[in-house]
């Protein structure tokens, strides 16, 4: 069934003209949604373990297409990250290719001409809310990039916390060549993340730019040799998923909703955030470690 399926046209139209989406609001939507459980072959859920357990990897792995988004693989993504959602342990997330030289070629377009104009739009609205819905998940999510990221597949990296490429990546926004915008966050997060002008001048021209640009802009955190970006990506996985977990969920929020509000309303909302740490017993295990010169064992509560 459709991602959207249970929304109404006009329930749709009206959250498009919202300039914000709040993520308790985001998550329940969406967990209203996704109601398919088999994960299709193109979309694979890889839970770590030892010293690794809480990492959790969602590998693109659809080859034919160079990890194009067909109806079949956003069902996969959406009901991966569903399943994330509901996994307490998961701490950290990453999206990665399986596919070599490619990270995700947008939307398949292929598939994409035997549509209405009315399937295009329900695609395009369930691509959004899926990106919505990784963008509000709580934990941290890193996507790690080598080679192509166009269209669709820029803007699922751009839901994600960080960005990490191999210098073999390129970046892009194409959809102004085909007469459309990019239409799942393109034109909002590009613009939130490296700046109005810029943003402007990629989408109006449709250009690509390598990874050395891209780290210029700040479009990614960090550019490491070509094949390296998985390595890259594991290393600040590890050092997320060394802290403490409610600490790291409070930090995004506070760093994610504060951003969208003034100075004032930012500050109280960092206090209302450290202060729902201040009686777990992490923050405790945080100041033995500290005082025994030893690593904390943190447990989420």
């Amino acid at each position: 069934m459709s991602f959207v399926k249970y929304l109404r046209r006009d329930s749709l139209l009206q959250l498009a003209g919202k300039q914000s989406l709040s993520r308790s609001f985001m998550l329940q939507t969406c967990r209203t949604l996704i109601i398919e459980t088999a994960l299709p072959e193109s979309v694979k859920l890889n839970r770590l373990s030892g010293s690794d357990s809480g990492i959790v990897e969602v590998n693109l792995d659809r080859p034919v297409a160079k990890n194009s988004i067909n109806k079949e693989m956003l069902k996969g993504l959406q009901n991966t990250f569903e399943t994330i959602h509901q996994d307490s342990s998961a701490r950290v997330v990453m999206i990665t290719s399986l596919v070599p030289g490619v990270f995700c070629a947008g939307a398949d377009l292929k598939e994409r001409r035997t549509m209405s104009p009315s399937e295009v739009h329900t695609y395009v609205n369930s691509l959004r809310y899926m990106f919505s819905f990784i963008e509000a998940l709580s934990i941290p999510t890193i996507a790690a990039i080598e080679g192509v990221a166009l269209g669709g597949g820029l803007e699922m990296a751009l839901s994600c916390d960080l960005r990490i490429c191999g210098e073999n990546a390129v970046f892009g926004l194409p959809e102004t060549g085909l007469a459309v915008i990019p239409g799942a966050g393109g034109t909002q997060r590009l613009s939130r993340l490296v700046g109005r002008s810029v943003s402007k001048e990629l989408i109006f021209t449709g250009r690509k730019i390598d990874a050395r640009e891209a780290a210029k802009k700040g479009l990614v955190n960090f550019c490491v040799a070509a094949g390296e970006a998985h390595k890259k990506a594991m290393e600040v996985a590890q050092q997320i998923n060394e802290k403490g977990p409610m600490a790291i969920k409070m930090a995004k929020k506070a760093i994610d909703e504060g951003i969208e509000t003034n100075m004032a309303s930012g500050l109280e909302l960092e206090d209302m955030c450290y202060q729902k740490l201040l009686n777990t017993e992490d923050r405790l295990e945080g100041l033995a470690a500290f005082a025994e010169k030893r690593k904390p064992r943190y447990t989420g509560k």
